[in-house]
């Protein structure tokens, strides 16, 4: 697939975050169902809920592209122990998750990110949801 990620694609996708109930729509970047990455830009609204979780087999690579939010990390019982603020147009523009460690998103206005992962895509397991 060849195409720009650039405003256009954003706008098309922050509007039908905005119609969608979870109020967040994903773009799958693969090259085909038989490519095992998982390569996506997720737009995201304020207000969406994306459970606490983790991926216990691996990493996740998060970089803002359009927007603000905030990563935040949580230890096993559910505290929140780190809080990170990424800005498109600031300093702060992405994360890599280790593999394991509990986060979430708090989306501060509309948002674009790109998310990579290793590995088919998979449900999230019963003991990856906190």
């Amino acid at each position: 697939m060849n195409f720009i990620i650039g405003e256009n694609i954003f706008d098309n996708l922050l509007n039908e975050a905005a119609s969608n109930a979870r109020l967040r729509t994903n773009l799958d970047l693969r090259n085909s169902e038989s490519d095992t990455s998982q390569r996506m830009l997720n737009a995201l609204m304020p207000g969406t809920s994306v459970p606490v979780h983790r991926h216990l087999t691996t990493s996740e690579t998060v970089v803002l592209l359009k927007g603000r939010l905030a990563e935040v990390y949580f230890d096993d019982n559910g505290n929140e122990t780190e809080r990170i603020e990424l800005d498109a147009n600031g300093a702060n523009r992405g994360v890599q998750i280790e593999a394991g460690r509990w986060h979430t998103i708090d989306v501060h206005e509309p948002s674009v990110i790109i998310e990579v992962k290793d590995g088919a895509y998979a449900p999230l397991a019963d003991e990856e949801v906190l």
